[in-house]
Parts: structure tokens; C-alpha cells; sequence
């Protein structure tokens, strides 16, 4: 039995579906029963919350491989990067110990104790609880997810006809593929041999998000240019209504630092070692995106926060 924590979200909902195709049994922790409808009958659904203890444990008994695909970076029902991206992958990390399995864990490339952005912080804090547990664990890093991206840039220009960029947005940017992402979480969860590695997976192109909105502007067959929200309103959002909502302060801050630090990746090493990996392009991924949103009609997304890494979460 495999269970995906946060099976119920973006990568989540890819990766249950390719071990299904598998043949293989697979469970998921959620919180409500209709969250999970979309992954069909085959898979045995738990109800619970990564941040109960109890529940995590119900969950993960008697299973071989645990894979968590959550973070909390966007705060809906009080999750925090702390709450669910330190503490909840702790609890994935002692109950897997307990029951005898294997661990995967997302995170993103980036993940330091020293990072600018809270997400990273805390996925820093899981890896190094992870790996000190003596738990059988592979961490796979990834760079943004495009697919997300692209959502959020359509959906930002519902009403206007131009998709809305945090910051200058000419700074490179490396995304990747979910789907090639869920590729990889595949074979961490089947191939043992990847147990104490970190895999680090990003696309073949780093883009800047002025290029990525034009992109999609050209996809939906506009040709305006997109909005930008200027680093100064980032820094008084941070100031002011991050302090109420610290959801958006944690989405104006990561914003800010994606418009200045290094996000440039180099995929080279981890399709050297998995050469049948995809590496999904921008063209391919937007030509792979069947939703073309037109003017006055509301996109079927619900993204919302920027971020250097955004995993589906439950």
C-alpha cells in the first residue's frame, strides 16, 4: 500500500494515477470524502488531517512507501509552511518510522535554513528531520511548477485581457512539467535504490515571467502585454495586510524575492540519471493545457500564491 499525502492536489492527483497504472494498491489522507472523488473508486480514501497526529498515523499503518505532496504555503483552514510543511511532514516522518516503510518527500529546489522565503525554511526543517530518523527516505526538489503558472497568469487576466506579474518580472525563472515531476515521484516510490538521495528536477528553460506571460498570451491568442504589481506595493503589502493575513504576507514577500534572487536551474544531472524523463517545454506544456479562457469567463483554477516551489496540497 502507497500512501500520498496531499493525493488529492495537483501533483498528488497525477502521481496517485500513475500508481494505479502501476497496479499498485493506493491510499490518501483527506480531509472531506469529496475531495478525493476525482481519483475514482479504486483508491482507498482515510479522512483526517496531516496535522493531527492521530490521523497520520491511521493513515500511513500498514503501508510500504508514505509520499508527502503537501505544503502551506497558501494558508486556507490555518496552514502554515510551519504547521504543515515542518510539523505535519514530521508526523508523516515518525509514523512512517513506526510502521516499518519508506518515505518520499517533496520539496523545492532552494530548501535552506538560511532561505529569504519561509516555504524553504520549513521544507529544509522536514528534510533534516527526514534523513536524521533513520527512516528509508528520497527527497525530490523541484523548481516552479509551470502548469500553476499558467493558471494563475490566466486567471489574472479574466477581466482585463492581461495577465497580472508580482514585481519587474524580468528576472529568470526555472519551471518544470508537474507532469514530469510526478514522473519522477513514480520512480522514487517504486525504485529503492533512490532511498538517501536528494533528486533535484527542474525544466529545460529558464524563463523570466514577462516571457512566460507572453507566452500565454500568444497561446490564448491575445497580444496585450501583462500587468505588474510594483516591488514597492509587495513591500507595503508585506508591511500592512501581511501582518493581518499572513498568507499574503508570505505571497507578497516570496514574490519579492523572485523578482531579484537566482531561480536559474540546470536539469542536466537528474536526466542524466533518468534518461527517459521528460522535459517538458513551455510550448509543450501550454499546447498540453486544454483550458483556453476568453474574455468575461472565469478559468478553472483554483491557484493562487507565487512561490518557487507550489506542490499540490490536500
Amino acid at each position: 500500500m502507497i500512501l500520498v499525502a496531499g493525493g488529492t492536489g495537483r501533483l498528488g492527483t497525477l502521481v496517485v494515477g500513475r500508481l494505479l497504472d502501476q497496479g499498485l494498491d493506493v491510499r490518501v489522507l483527506t480531509r472531506t470524502h469529496d475531495r478525493a472523488d476525482h481519483l475514482g473508486p479504486k483508491v482507498d480514501v482515510m479522512i483526517g488531517d496531516v496535522r493531527d497526529p492521530d490521523s497520520v498515523r491511521r493513515a500511513v499503518a500498514a503501508c510500504d512507501v508514505v509520499v508527502s505532496a503537501v505544503h502551506g504555503f497558501a494558508g486556507p483552514h490555518g496552514n502554515s509552511p510551519s504547521s504543515i510543511d515542518r510539523d505535519a511532514n514530521a508526523s508523516l516522518t515518525d509514523a512512517t518510522k513506526s510502521a516499518g516503510a519508506d518515505f518520499v518527500l517533496m520539496s523545492g529546489v532552494g530548501a535552506a535554513s538560511s532561505s529569504p522565503i519561509e516555504l524553504f525554511r520549513m521544507k529544509w526543517a522536514a528534510e533534516q528531520y527526514a534523513a536524521s530518523s533513520g527512516v528509508p527516505t528520497t527527497i525530490i526538489r523541484a523548481t516552479a511548477f509551470m502548469e500553476l503558472w499558467i493558471d494563475i497568469l490566466r486567471k489574472t487576466a479574466t477581466r482585463s485581457g492581461r495577465p497580472l506579474v508580482f514585481g519587474h518580472g524580468d528576472n529568470p525563472i526555472n519551471f518544470v512539467s508537474v507532469a514530469d515531476v510526478a514522473a519522477l515521484v513514480e520512480r522514487a516510490v517504486t525504485d529503492h535504490a533512490t532511498r538517501g538521495e536528494i533528486l533535484e528536477i527542474g525544466g529545460p528553460d529558464d524563463l523570466t515571467f514577462n516571457q512566460l506571460a507572453n507566452a500565454v498570451q500568444t497561446a490564448d491568442q491575445r497580444d496585450r502585454p501583462p500587468r505588474h504589481v510594483p516591488p514597492l506595493i509587495l513591500r507595503l503589502m508585506t508591511a500592512t495586510v501581511g501582518r493581518l493575513k499572513p498568507e499574503l504576507g508570505r505571497q507578497a514577500s516570496a514574490a519579492l524575492v523572485m523578482d531579484r534572487d537566482d531561480f536559474a536551474f540546470d536539469s542536466t544531472a537528474v536526466h542524466a540519471r533518468f534518461p527517459w524523463l521528460a522535459s517538458t517545454s513551455i510550448t509543450d506544456a501550454l499546447a498540453q493545457v486544454a483550458h483556453r479562457p476568453s474574455a468575461g469567463k472565469e478559468p478553472t483554477s483554483t491557484a493562487k500564491a507565487p512561490g518557487r516551489h507550489s506542490v499540490g496540497t490536500d
